[in-house]
């Protein structure tokens, strides 16, 4: 018989770890891969950092029991208010991969019932029993080939909602959807045949995929060679009748471009053979004037519902009568 382990800081540690890792061997969506949900999971299989995986059994708890089990035995505390994160963004999402069962001893029982009462699946509880064995790996591969419900949460995680922005040359680019990318898709569509017409476009980038068009080797051959860690701009065009880099950041939530940002920017792009020009586009005057005072000069606004007019933050240099 394996002797008992001293339960320790560092068992504790340990024993988290293995539980994300028997996550990870599950192929659970990235955002299950969680302290959180490691404990949630230890909880449900009664496993302790002294207990053997051999010896996983499996209680009926509910959430408030889960979190008790999870401070008694992992020394984790979380508060009353995060009941409803735990039960909603771990276990519900556990009960719709089928690794747990919600109410065995009363499938009837309410939804929003106090007494709602969850257990893990028996398959799931004799995968983990032979967690770290000989077996492990041959159980694993037939646990996986025979659990339909793991696929349910992926596609959802996967084939993420698309917007399409057309670019230029009539090719079609598709960008995560999200108030930021709507508003990346009105630079391409609207501000770029306006102010950098036959211009070639660089870079989009998306706040889903991160990097989701950019052409490094015509970027090279104006003198920038970018480093993958670089905080890039979100739109870049080289506008080729007038040899202008112009460099654009959508601001629906977070800053314009101010000193900082546009310091940090022309250290970026400072090889450019091309003359840089900074643009923040905005989605409405409404949110510009949020961030109006921190905009720096010799810059550039667009806003997108007025796509026509372009606000130059240059002192002097545009002063004269208009015709």
């Amino acid at each position: 018989m394996d002797k008992p382990i001293q339960k320790t800081k560092t068992t504790v540690t340990h024993r988290i770890q293995e539980a994300l890792d028997l996550l990870r061997a599950l192929k659970v969506p990235q955002t299950l891969q969680n302290e959180r949900s490691a404990l949630t999971l230890l909880a449900l299989l009664g496993m302790t950092p002294e207990k053997q995986w051999s010896e996983a059994n499996a209680p009926m708890l509910g959430i408030t029991e889960i979190m008790e089990v999870i401070a008694k035995h992992f020394s984790k505390k979380y508060a009353p208010n995060t009941r409803e994160t735990v039960r909603r963004c771990t276990v519900h999402q556990f009960v719709q991969m089928k690794l747990v069962v919600a109410n065995p001893d009363d499938p009837n029982r309410p939804v929003n019932s106090p007494y709602n009462r969850y257990q893990v699946a028996s398959t799931l509880l004799k995968l983990a029993q032979t967690y770290g064995s000989p077996s492990w790996e041959i159980n694993l591969k037939g646990f996986l080939s025979t659990a339909e419900g793991l696929q349910r949460l992926r596609p959802r995680q996967r084939d993420m909602v698309l917007i399409p922005v057309k670019l230029p040359d009539g090719k079609e680019l598709k960008i995560t959807a999200g108030k930021h990318n709507e508003l990346i898709k009105r630079i391409v569509e609207e501000f770029c045949p306006r102010f950098t017409p036959d211009g070639v476009i660089i870079y989009v980038g998306d706040t889903g995929a991160k990097q989701r068009h950019f052409e490094a080797d015509y970027l090279q051959k104006l003198g920038v060679s970018i480093d993958k860690h670089g905080k890039m701009p979100d739109v870049v065009i080289h506008h080729r009748k007038k040899d202008w880099l112009v460099l654009i950041e959508a601001v629906t939530s977070h800053g314009p471009i101010g000193m900082k940002r546009l310091n940090e920017l022309k250290e970026i792009f400072q090889a450019s053979r091309a003359g840089l020009v900074f643009v923040t586009a905005f989605p409405t005057r409404q949110v510009m004037m949020k961030y109006l005072k921190e905009v720096a000069w010799e810059t550039e606004v667009w806003i997108a519902d007025e796509p026509s007019h372009i606000i130059h933050f240059n002192g002097d240099r545009f002063l004269g009568p208009y015709e």
